[in-house]
């Protein structure tokens, strides 16, 4: 922890030879040269060297190894950002309290409590469940009904004006129409809450990780992503409403878990129970499962994305929680669904709720078929991993747009609604007509809203096959691509074309200020490519086109996302086809592990591109060549057991730090002992309070008859209080607090010469967001530093010690250098 030294402030009594770094300092990561070699670095995996162990350097000895490494830490600057992108814009971030706080104060409270209150607290948990499944279920369903009738009304007076011949004035209102949607999506994003930007999946990952930013599940985000994601869909413009669903539910889920409001005095005492930041997170994780379940209505699925996808810690309690949501979530969708069935819900119809029974409820497939399926993930590997290389270099190009200001930001937008109206619009002309089919069971061509068989430009009797494609919305291109039967429906050159097109809107779409997914994009470029791979293998497959779309779909999915066990599962529930499941298997296998020779899963890229310090499940390889002590910084901030008001204020005013030791000395104990950890918030508290002391001995007074639980409670995410605003006189600067009752008595603890590594897993493992370092033998001094997750950060580690980057294991990735060096191998291998 660094700040600056006070010769009257006792606290700083200790000032031990290791270093720590802060936890809650803002500082901007330093664009040199080296740092920008460090962030490529970095940006290379090792989780396949996980095992691996060799010695670090070979040409120096221990000492001069040792000597190295001291001066490179005392020279090196902190490279590490409490910054980060949360949504479009730049946010201060901090760490989250995860780990119990065992001091005698709360042992105290948890004591005075009977069964009744063990009862209501397990009621509560199972209650707001059910409240999460419920509103979750009800938002998703008027998310879809009002996209499905948005966009519907634009299509139907689009289409009526091309019969009417009126083309250019069908261009205009379908252009005009998308453009303001898609505006005003972007500017009440841009205006009134940035951080519903995007799909915000990355942000509940990290917040579940550990990492807290404001507003990332505020009122006003709930309503902005709300708003903004059915403006952005129903715009055309080409992103999903998947992921924006989720960051929803998360918000759901975290403003009921707040415990009410004290500004809008809508409290209440059972709520107190769920004002800490380890069963909000719970909370957010069965949040984060019924998005994903309201999205696709898919309850397994949702459960299972949780697991495998956002959430860091998990357990058999959790699952069924979590399972008990996604359970609600699809009783209120069909409820709901049953009213729209009697004609109550517009232009809704069939639409929205993405569920395709496309397949027909006999599947055969044989070893025949393994071959094209085979390829078709392979290829579908390369072609996730292209999109996920392709998407990080356009971000990269938006975030320096979008860092100009927020008209740069609207006009990025408008000119991608531009761009997207022209594709959508225009492109359908480069396709012939064909005649409508003699036996089909759709009206053809279809007029209005949805259909397989458009007829744009065409004369009467037929349709347009590739406006079947673009002037549809995308649940309903998807429903068209996955459809059985209808082998001849579409060109192969229109197929090609849509792809194509498909494709790289996808890529430029994402990343604008407004909410939008993933998921839905991906799927739909994917089922495409299915299509097509199934249209070039003709009789030579007994399974039908619509079954390759499918498969192409959980292809690009586990090519992009690299997620395996939930997207089969998701893919399953859409199709309401279980018959398909070896397939699905097989392809995601394939596809993942093609893509994972190239680069990493576009959700780890999109965390990395913002900033986010995010703790992986495994240590890199070259962690466990250094020890804690090896990364600490800075000169640690120690308080007294019974510490001066004036020190403590002083230390909170000039420092950003959220944790700090509490260590007693004479006359307290006979020598200098690590009492506990004591956090910058019930600090606050204990000022806020002033339950002073005139002299510096110990407090006499029952805590409990002058505290309540109520007033440590932790406020709503992204809430903070700070010292400058509690006043104190000059008389109680002089006074002292007795730290000793709400100092978490039992920190976790690792001694100074545990690997890094280890301490790593630890830290992840348990939800930390402080680990004290104590020395190996007895000394003066009883803690050597404090660590923190930016501790862990490769930026911080590899600026301390370079000379890591010249004996790094690197994650095996194939690219041009690779490839270059394997053929240049195989040339000298066969001379």
């Amino acid at each position: 922890m660094l700040s600056s030294p006070d010769p009257v402030n006792r606290s700083l009594s200790y000032k031990p030879t290791s270093e720590t770094k802060v936890d809650g300092k803002r500082k901007r990561r330093s664009h040199t040269p080296l740092l920008a070699t460090l962030e490529q670095a970095v940006s290379m995996g090792s989780e396949e060297l996980d095992d691996v162990e060799t010695p670090l350097l070979h040409s120096a000895s221990d000492s001069h190894l040792e000597d190295h490494f001291l001066r490179i830490r005392r020279s090196a600057p902190v490279t590490t950002s409490q910054l980060a992108i949360i949504g479009s814009s730049l946010c201060p971030i901090e760490s989250l309290d995860y780990e119990l706080i065992e001091n005698d104060f709360f042992k105290q409270d948890w004591r005075s409590r009977g069964e009744a209150h063990i009862v209501r607290y397990v009621i509560l948990k199972w209650t707001l469940c059910f409240l999460v499944g419920a509103v979750a279920g009800a938002v998703g369903f008027f998310n879809n009904l009002a996209i499905e009738n948005i966009a519907g009304v634009k299509f139907v007076v689009t289409s009526n004006m091309m019969l009417a011949g009126k083309y250019k004035w069908a261009f205009l209102v379908f252009a005009s129409t998308n453009f303001v949607l898609l505006m005003f999506a972007s500017v009440i994003t841009t205006y009134i809450s940035p951080a519903a930007a995007g799909s915000g999946i990355p942000e509940v990952m990290a917040y579940l990780n550990g990492v807290d930013a404001p507003d990332i599940f505020s009122l006003k985000t709930f309503f902005v992503k709300v708003v903004g994601c059915i403006a952005a869909v129903s715009s055309s413009l080409h992103v999903g409403k998947a992921g924006p669903m989720i960051h929803t539910s998360a918000c759901i889920a975290s403003i009921l878990g707040q415990g009410g409001s004290r500004k809008y005095r809508l409290t209440c005492k059972w709520l107190r129970y769920f004002k800490n930041d380890r069963d909000r997170r719970d909370l957010v994780t069965c949040g984060a499962g019924a998005g994903v379940a309201a999205a696709f209505r898919a309850p397994v699925g949702g459960v299972l994305f949780a697991l495998e996808c956002v959430s860091s810690w998990w357990r058999s309690a959790l699952l069924w929680r979590a399972f008990f949501t996604t359970a609600v979530v699809v009783v209120v969708l069909r409820a709901l669904i049953d009213v729209c069935n009697s004609g109550k819900c517009g232009l809704f119809g069939k639409g929205g709720l993405i569920m395709f029974d496309v397949t027909s409820a006999d599947v055969t497939y044989h070893l025949d078929d393994l071959p094209p399926v085979i390829v078709l993930g392979i290829i579908g590997g390369i072609l996730g991993s292209s999109y996920n290389f392709l998407l990080d270099k356009v971000l990269r190009i938006y975030n320096l747009i979008n860092e100009k200001g927020h008209v740069c930001k609207l006009f990025l937008t408008a000119s991608v609604s531009i761009f997207t109206s022209c594709c959508l619009f225009g492109m359908p002309w480069l396709a012939s007509c064909k005649p409508c089919p003699a036996e089909s069971s759709e009206a053809c061509p279809s007029i209005g809203r949805s259909g397989n068989f458009k007829n744009f430009q065409c004369p009467p009797d037929q349709y347009n096959d590739l406006a079947s494609l673009f002037f549809n919305t995308n649940d309903d291109t998807i429903r068209n691509l996955y459809s059985a039967g209808t082998d001849n429906v579409f060109q192969k050159t229109s197929i090609i074309l849509f792809l194509i097109t498909s494709y790289f809107l996808g890529i430029i779409s994402y990343g604008l200020a407004v909410p939008s997914g993933l998921f839905v994009p991906v799927i739909l470029t994917g089922a495409t490519y299915g299509r097509l791979v199934g249209m070039l293998m003709g009789s030579h497959s007994t399974l039908n086109h619509g079954l390759f779309a499918v498969l192409g779909s959980a292809s690009l999915l586990g090519g992009s996302m690299r997620m395996t066990v939930s997207v089969c599962v998701v893919m399953l529930e859409l199709t309401n086809n279980l018959l398909l499941l070896p397939l699905v298997m097989l392809v995601l296998l394939i596809s993942k592990s093609v893509a994972d020779a190239f680069n990493a899963n576009v959700y780890d890229l999109l965390v990395q591109l913002k900033g986010l310090p995010y703790l992986k499940a495994h240590a890199e390889p070259y962690m466990r060549q250094l020890t804690v002590a090896d990364v600490v910084r800075g000169p640690l901030q120690i308080f007294n057991g019974v510490e001066k008001v004036s020190n403590i204020v002083h230390v909170l005013k000039t420092t950003g730090h959220h944790g700090f030791p509490v260590v007693d000395e004479p006359p307290f104990s006979n020598s200098p002992v690590l009492f506990g950890l004591i956090l910058r918030a019930n600090l606050l508290v204990l000022l806020k309070k002033k339950e002073f002391l005139r002299t510096c001995t110990l407090a006499s007074l029952d805590a409990s008859r002058h505290f309540s639980a109520d007033d440590f409670a932790k406020c709503g995410s992204g809430k903070h209080e700070n010292v400058e605003g509690i006043e104190l006189t000059a008389e109680e600067m002089d006074m002292y607090i007795d730290l000793h009752p709400f100092t978490n008595t039992s920190p976790y603890t690792v001694v100074e010469t545990m690997s890094l590594a280890k301490a790593g897993i630890l830290f992840r493992e348990v939800g930390l967001r402080h680990l004290l370092i104590v020395p190996k033998s007895s000394s003066t001094t009883p803690v050597v530093g404090i660590l923190t997750r930016h501790d862990f950060m490769p930026e911080l580690i590899l600026g301390l010690h370079p000379v890591l980057l010249q004996s790094r294991w690197k994650k095996t990735r194939v690219g041009k250098s690779n490839l270059i060096q394997l053929f240049y191998d195989l040339c000298r291998f066969q001379k």
